[in-house]
């Protein structure tokens, strides 16, 4: 298994911007709960320090493909910088402002300006896409350890950032996200060897890459799938809390991701063969049939041992993420122009952003209004649109994918050395 993974890496610069990529990946998943624990200590509410967090997932959301439709245009490093820069200072006044007190309308315009933080996960992915493209075996492969670096990320990111504010100071788990981030991203855009080069302005006269219908079907899934997770993840809590173990639920989430990480270690090994919309749409399925024996275990064991057997249905439940997340990209890949590809892959991430904030505010309604254990049957809806979205649109991606592929246009790309 080991050495299909040693063969992505063969290529020279690829550890590299991987590397890079990871870290300035990594405050994605701290940056949204370190705002929440910073806030609901600083100030005493929850509200506030939610809807703050909402606030930059959305604005993540709208303002993430703009700025990925202007990196396929202009080039990673011409684009990501200045981006970043914005970023880290809205960051810093986000930070000021909770520090000194300042007026709750000021957090939420600093969130906003958060919000154009570039995809470093896309801009990797493009990356790999640009070196394997006419090598689907290996290409599925960094696509996979790709996911798995990811749920790394989630697993670990949130611990840190809430042991530092709790530990420390309230600001400084959303100030070690900045740290990462403007670290990360001066590293991966340090290597210009490997940046994909920049297409020329007639590869991107068919408008948005989101007018793909193919796209359009992945994105609706992925809203369907984010909202699994948001929900997944506060229902847990809920449940923790309501048997008196609380401490526990950080361990539980972290065994959900512990599964999909080594189906994706292992996934990326093996050479699946079929119909890659057929594989999406069967991981699709079995993410959405995996929340059934949760919400049982949740409805009928109580106690620390209902707590435990929750982790162990989540723990086989998150076996179909990553599968699900690498075919996901796969298409994507295949779907759109090479020219539109790190935009692609923003939108799926649109898709999650709005997913998890939909789904962490459900989640938390029905919580309140029925008990933790009911609250495991939002996952369970959002996986079932996510299986209607992806049959009733398998057509599309079946049609997609056979299609030929666009042919990029004539012309001088940009070279990134000079």
């Amino acid at each position: 298994m080991l050495s299909s993974y040693r063969q992505i890496f063969a290529a020279p610069g690829t550890l590299a911007f991987s590397s890079a990529g990871f870290i300035a990946r990594l405050p994605i998943s701290m940056t949204g709960i370190g705002i929440v624990t910073m806030l609901s200590e600083q100030r005493g509410s929850f509200g506030v320090a939610g809807a703050v967090s909402a606030t930059l997932a959305i604005a993540a959301g709208v303002l993430g493909p703009m700025v990925s439709w202007l990196i396929d245009r202009h080039g990673q490093r011409r684009v990501a910088l200045p981006a970043a820069a914005v970023t880290v200072a809205a960051a810093i006044g986000l930070l000021l402002s909770a520090h000194f007190d300042a007026p709750s309308w000021t957090l939420f315009l600093f969130a906003v300006g958060m919000g154009v933080m570039p995809s470093a996960g896309a801009m990797v992915r493009a990356r790999w896409a640009h070196l394997y493209r006419d090598e689907p075996d290996r290409l599925h492969t960094a696509y996979s350890f790709e996911a798995v670096v990811d749920e790394f990320c989630f697993m670990v990111g949130p611990i840190v950032a809430v042991s530092l504010a709790t530990n420390v100071f309230p600001e400084s788990g959303v100030l070690a996200a900045v740290v990462a981030f403007t670290v990360g991203i001066a590293l991966f855009t340090a290597q210009r060897r490997t940046e994909p080069p920049v297409h020329p302005a007639s590869a991107h006269s068919g408008g948005s890459a989101i007018r793909n219908g193919g796209l359009v079907v992945l994105v609706l899934t992925f809203i369907a799938t984010g909202a699994i997770f948001g929900s997944v993840e506060i229902v847990t809590v809920a449940f923790a809390k309501a048997q008196d173990n609380e401490g526990l639920a950080g361990t539980v989430l972290a065994v959900w991701a512990l599964g999909s990480g080594l189906a994706g270690m292992v996934y990326g090994a093996l050479k699946p063969k079929g119909s890659l919309a057929n594989r999406f749409f069967v991981g699709v399925l079995l993410m959405a049939l995996s929340m059934i024996p949760v919400l049982l275990v949740a409805s009928t064991v109580q106690g620390v041992g209902g707590l435990l057997v929750v982790g162990a249905a989540l723990l086989i439940a998150g076996l179909a993420i990553s599968p699900t997340l690498i075919s996901a990209m796969a298409l994507v890949e295949r779907l759109v122009p090479a020219g539109q590809l790190t935009e692609g892959m923003a939108w799926t991430t649109t898709g999650l952003a709005l997913g998890v904030a939909f789904g962490s505010a459900a989640g938390g309604w029905v919580v309140d209004a029925a008990g933790a254990a009911a609250g495991y049957w939002v996952p369970l809806v959002a996986g079932a649109f996510g299986v209607l979205a992806a049959l009733a649109g398998l057509g599309r991606l079946r049609a997609g994918i056979a299609a030929p592929r666009t042919a990029e246009p004539a012309g001088q790309t940009v070279d990134l050395e000079r």
